[in-house]
């Protein structure tokens, strides 16, 4: 089950956050693998604990020597004890420690490497509703406070309530009344617990959509800071960024004062356990039950406590703000959290339906002999009243060239990405390849792809950055990519060829060199499928004719969807399809076309005739 998704006052659609009891199953999941680790680890911290318990009893030993004015020879053997203890603790408590705090990382990494491969499989859609600030404070302040947990409250945690317990035992031999007089801080220390985390839970929570909020403004403001002042909205960007930071400050604060409260309250509870144990010893010792240090051993035993329950109880501060963020994450990672599409849900709905595919992959697979693509039916909406698509049938034959035209907002971006698997559509099926490389090739492991003009330079050499798209290619198979997209002049000319490091800090690629990349990295992956979403509309008129030559070179040979931004890659297709306001109005050859007065002839003529010496075949 997931809590409802929350909505921050950006209007967007959270994504979701993961009940206790879907937390605690994850968690649970996660740190199986280790059993082994994390039985080791407590039980070296039981051991460790056990030992520093002599502590106290050696104390009141040297205690009851002094007080019977025994030789001071008879220190030496205490003292080489306490020695021996401290050392022992010492040696065992860091063993114990490491072990845990190795269980704790090896969990992190696990839950951060399953958080990235789902919300790089989140449906675009669902996460355009969420918006980039909620996924962004999951990845940066969740991980964050969940990695701090993990590394200081974690280990601190676990030796805390194993010093509780055994410390307890240890009273109860010393005399069970000094454990009946300790336990009267108890019921203090419960209902400290309890009030603050029954407060510290929704608080935490809602500091964390709060956080989010805010850095969906600051990216939204910053990202859009030219329109921003091109509208003169500085003020009211600024207001609102004030406001969603005023609302952080504001829980902030709550939740400053809450911690002072539940300090407070521990510090009265130490008093009562203390005193009480203290009247307890005195009364004993002088009916004879217990001696001298007996008594101060048993002071020092609860006295030893303050420092493992405060830990325990403040470290519920920790706990529960890690917990917040740790149900935040899990909402992404655990698929059991995510909703089904209704695309999704009719297909589970049919007789015989198996075992459904990942939700961002939302198609049946066929076998290479039949059809390359068919998309049945077809409609998306992006909300309620915003549909998108409607009842769109395309079917693309195996090896065809097809290439979508319209204008803006037509669907063409949308129907590129359902068919290329990256967005679900709201109803209608989509088949695609089983997995077919091209015919030269043999089987591909990627039987779609899809190039947008958005794309990523990595950071790393070029030869790392190719090796993406498969990890065993040799240097022959990258510059044999390269030269099929016309960029292998281009990119032995680097300072260090191949190991030359690009991205983020590295030597920085223009937009139609970092097309061309993609398109080589395509050409390494080798899909059945490729789906190219105006990928050559970052060039300039320079370069636009060079990387329509490098797109063309990449789909030689495998079945390709093209969002045309320019109406040559159109003249270049097998068929062109018209989309107009989500529906398919025109399809067939570029010639047919343009010679029928229909849509496609007016958008030809309206591009030709902006462009001097456009072709006119």
């Amino acid at each position: 089950m997931t809590t409802p998704s929350p909505t921050a006052d950006t209007g967007a659609e959270l994504l979701p956050i993961a009940t206790p009891a879907r937390t605690r199953a994850a968690l649970r999941t996660l740190i199986r693998p280790d059993r082994g680790l994390a039985l080791t680890g407590i039980g070296i911290l039981v051991a460790a604990t056990a030992v520093g318990l002599l502590v106290q009893p050696l104390l009141g030993r040297i205690v009851d020597i002094v007080a019977d004015g025994r030789p001071a020879g008879d220190l030496t053997l205490p003292v080489v004890l306490l020695v021996a203890v401290a050392v022992v603790q010492g040696l065992t408590t860091t063993l114990g420690l490491t072990r845990i705090a190795r269980l704790g990382e090896t969990v992190l990494a696990r839950l951060r490497e399953r958080f990235v491969e789902r919300a790089l499989n989140l449906p675009a859609d669902r996460l355009e509703r969420a918006g980039a600030g909620d996924l962004t404070a999951r990845v940066t302040g969740d991980v964050a406070r969940v990695a701090e947990a993990v590394r200081s409250a974690l280990p601190e945690m676990a030796r805390s309530v194993l010093a509780i317990l055994l410390t307890l035992g240890a009273l109860a031999l010393l005399d069970v009344r000094f454990l009946l007089a300790a336990l009267l801080a108890v019921p203090v220390q419960l209902l400290t617990a309890r009030w603050y985390v029954r407060r510290a839970l929704t608080l935490y929570a809602d500091q964390r959509v709060a956080n989010g909020a805010q850095q969906q403004q600051l990216l939204e403001t910053i990202g859009g800071a030219v329109t921003v002042r091109g509208h003169r909205l500085e003020e009211q960007h600024t207001e609102r960024s004030a406001g969603r930071s005023r609302k952080a400050v504001d829980l902030t604060m709550r939740s400053v004062n809450l911690v002072l409260g539940f300090y407070g309250r521990l510090h009265i509870a130490e008093y009562i356990g203390l005193a009480a144990v203290l009247i307890a010893g005195f009364w004993l010792v002088r009916d004879g039950a217990v001696s001298i240090g007996t008594a101060t051993a048993a002071a020092l035993y609860f006295h030893s406590l303050f420092g493992p329950v405060n830990a325990a109880l403040v470290l519920l501060d920790d706990a529960q703000s890690a917990a917040a963020g740790l149900a935040r994450l899990v909402g992404v990672t655990d698929p059991a959290e995510q909703p089904e599409s209704a695309a999704g849900k009719a297909e589970a709905g049919k007789p015989g339906a198996g075992k459904a595919e990942p939700a961002s992959v939302p198609r049946q697979r066929i076998a290479s002999s039949e059809a390359a693509v068919t998309v049945h039916a077809v409609s998306h909406a992006y909300g309620p009243g915003r549909p998108v698509l409607h009842e769109v049938s395309l079917t693309l034959e195996p090896g065809e060239h097809v290439a979508l035209v319209g204008t803006s907002g037509a669907g063409k971006s949308t129907l590129a990405r359902i068919v290329a698997g990256v967005q679900q559509p709201t109803s209608g099926t989509v088949t695609a390849p089983a997995g077919a490389g091209s015919a030269s090739a043999g089987a591909s492991e990627h039987p779609v792809v899809l190039v947008t003009q958005e794309v990523h330079v990595f950071t790393g050499t070029l030869a790392e950055d190719l090796r993406l798209a498969r990890p065993d290619a040799t240097d022959a198979d990258l510059r044999t990519a390269l030269a099929t997209v016309h960029a292998l002049d281009w990119a032995e000319a680097l300072p260090d060829g191949l190991a030359t490091v690009v991205g983020e800090g590295g030597h920085r690629l223009d937009p139609a060199r970092a097309q061309q990349l993609a398109l080589a990295r395509l050409v390494l992956a080798d899909p059945a499928l490729a789906v190219l979403d105006e990928a050559t509309a970052e060039a300039g008129s320079a370069g636009a004719r060079v990387l329509e030559r490098s797109a063309e070179a990449a789909l030689a040979g495998r079945t390709a969807l093209v969002v045309a931004h320019r109406l040559t890659q159109a003249v270049a297709a097998d068929r062109v399809v018209v989309l107009e306001a989500g529906r398919v109005v025109e399809s067939g050859p570029h010639d047919e076309l343009r010679d029928a007065g229909g849509p496609y002839a007016a958008l030809w003529r309206a591009w030709s005739g902006s462009r001097a010496g456009a072709p006119h075949p």
